[in-house]
């Protein structure tokens, strides 16, 4: 039983296009996902499943929809003691810790909003993020670096009126001691009736691979939306164990730890594991758990496929999927030929639910590509002029309906901001992409990171997915550094990082430029290759070309 029936018009549909013209978003005006979802599967199936977690120390805990509201319930009348109310913000670093679940869900029941945030901030980290949001609360798993940073972090904050840490920490309230003093009926307040759909739920602050962190609104109704990425990109199903790798200061923990998938009625996994990621652990629990349907960023499935797949019981799994950054073609035909699952993509942004996907059973899969649009958006390519791309890249676009579903409501307290990206009746993306023939979308680049060279634009990603089909390669970035003798413009840079075994030399540079040449245009080989211990990555893990360019800038 799940409730998908009460907010979509059709569950099946006969083809993609189909699905495009026809899928609807049913969306009541005092929608509220605590009370409508969570609290209503725990009245009408009780025992229903809603989470399997466990950590990699041993525990295991396996929640139903009744536990999730009860839990949710009693931290609900915490917040109200402390008088936490309508619109207040809290800042939330449970990295995958169970209460980030019912301290989400307890929030949204009394009109609170949520920014979560991951544990690797610093105190400045912190601190910004305090200031900028008005933060009233903190509730923080017990890492002492971490609590320690937000003691620092809130002695310059006013605002900030309460700390709290799951276990005790001095200077922080113990939250499950307090929380489990309440009583598991909500409170009768007025927010109960007086809720709506247009209410701000979550603000995550983007990672940007540019400028300091925007905060982004994303209100009831976007909730709703995620239907389309649960259900028809990752293909969950009534009674299924979804697991999503990721950490919950991360909007792709909306994507794939929560929404959707409860909506469809599919529990969550969530493996709360610290330190280094291990392939053969994340291999071994969804072996042991049976997960049905498995999400993770391209760099799991690098690693992955250097693991002996062979080991392991997948059978299990139905459906994989990626997102997070654009898929190598050469990643996704080792996934296939070692497990034979194929790997279903997906394209969005903090902004956004699913945007574009390779939607199982309504669109093919062509490696490499985005797939074709969600039925939520009318998605555009545009020129810098406003007008419409038919032939080669151009910006990715939402043209904005009335009632725009699954997308984010602004910038909070910035209507200037928000303007730099919604105008014109568009929302702005700032990715390029092209369309072939068939309506398929191809990912190029962000905006700014295409290079312009003897009258070319290349973006980044095809040379990148190029080098990474040599066995040389374990990680790329391809930038634009200056053309010192001012005949190109600009010339392709390959910033590169070996795989074990291999060494720079001149040798190789000439083996992986001609590589490019046969695999891609060969205007597009580097002209330029730098090899790094590591790449320069914002702390959500994507590759800061911003930082390349600018140290490549300083040297000339």
């Amino acid at each position: 039983m799940n409730l998908l029936d009460r907010y979509t018009n059709a569950l099946s549909f006969r083809d993609y296009d189909d699905f495009y013209r026809h899928f609807k978003l049913n969306v009541p005006k005092n929608f509220n996902f605590a009370y409508d979802v969570v609290d209503e599967y725990a009245r009408l199936d009780p025992e229903k499943r809603a989470m399997v977690w466990c950590d990699d120390l041993g525990e295991e805990h396996i929640f139903t929809f009744a536990d999730i509201r009860d839990l949710s319930n009693r931290a609900a009348n915490y917040f109200l003691s402390l008088g936490i109310k309508k619109g207040d913000r809290v800042l939330v670093i449970l990295q995958r810790r169970y209460e980030y679940w019912t301290t989400l869900m307890a929030l949204a029941k009394i009109g609170a909003i949520a920014i979560p945030a991951t544990h690797m901030l610093m105190e400045k980290d912190i601190s910004y993020r305090m200031q900028k949001a008005g933060v009233k609360m903190v509730v923080a798993v017990n890492e002492p670096e971490l609590c320690d940073n937000i003691l620092k972090a809130a002695k310059s904050v006013p605002c900030v009126e309460h700390l709290a840490s799951v276990g005790t920490y001095e200077g922080f309230l113990d939250f499950n001691a307090e929380v489990a003093a309440f009583p598991a009926e909500l409170a009768d307040i007025p927010y109960k009736t007086e809720r709506n759909v247009e209410d701000i739920m979550l603000i995550y602050f983007t990672s940007g691979t540019t400028g300091m962190p925007k905060m982004v609104c994303l209100s009831q109704r976007y909730t709703l939306g995620h239907i389309v990425t649960a259900r028809f990109w990752h293909n969950c199903e009534d009674g299924g164990l979804h697991f999503t790798l990721a950490e919950t200061g991360w909007a792709k923990a909306s994507w794939g730890k929560l929404f959707g998938q409860w909506a469809c009625g599919s529990a969550l996994f969530v493996y709360d594991f610290h330190g280094k990621f291990e392939p053969d652990d994340l291999l071994n629990h969804i072996a042991k758990y049976k997960i049905t349907t498995f999400c993770a960023p391209p760099t799991v499935y690098r690693f992955m496929i250097k693991t002996d797949l062979s080991k392991y019981d997948l059978s299990s799994i139905r459906y994989m999927m990626t997102a997070g950054e654009a898929l190598n073609p050469e990643i996704y035909r080792q996934i296939v030929q070692k497990t034979g699952h194929k790997i279903y993509e997906g394209f969005g942004q903090t902004e956004t639910t699913v945007v574009c996907a390779t939607f199982p059973g309504l669109v093919d899969i062509r490696p490499g590509s985005m797939g074709k649009p969600s039925p939520l958006y009318d998605v555009q390519l545009l020129d810098d002029n406003g007008m419409p791309v038919e032939m080669g890249a151009g910006e990715i676009c939402i043209r904005l309906r009335e009632e725009q579903q699954g997308l984010f409501s602004g910038y909070y307290n910035d209507p200037d901001l928000t303007d730099t990206v919604k105008y014109d009746g568009y929302y702005h993306l700032g990715d390029l992409a092209y369309r072939d023939t068939d309506g398929y979308y191809w990912f190029v680049g962000r905006k700014d990171d295409i290079i312009k060279s003897s009258g070319y634009r290349i973006g980044p990603f095809e040379v990148e997915s190029a080098l990474m089909e040599h066995p040389a390669v374990l990680e790329c970035a391809i930038t634009g550094v200056p053309d010192t003798e001012g005949v190109r413009g600009q010339l392709v840079k390959a910033t590169i990082v070996l795989a074990k075994g291999y060494e720079p030399s001149d040798a190789l540079v000439k083996e992986l430029q001609n590589h490019v040449k046969k695999t891609t245009a060969p205007y597009k080989y580097p002209r330029v290759v730098e090899f790094v211990p590591e790449l320069p990555k914002t702390i959500s893990g994507k590759i800061r070309r911003v930082e390349i360019r600018h140290g490549d800038e300083q040297k000339h």
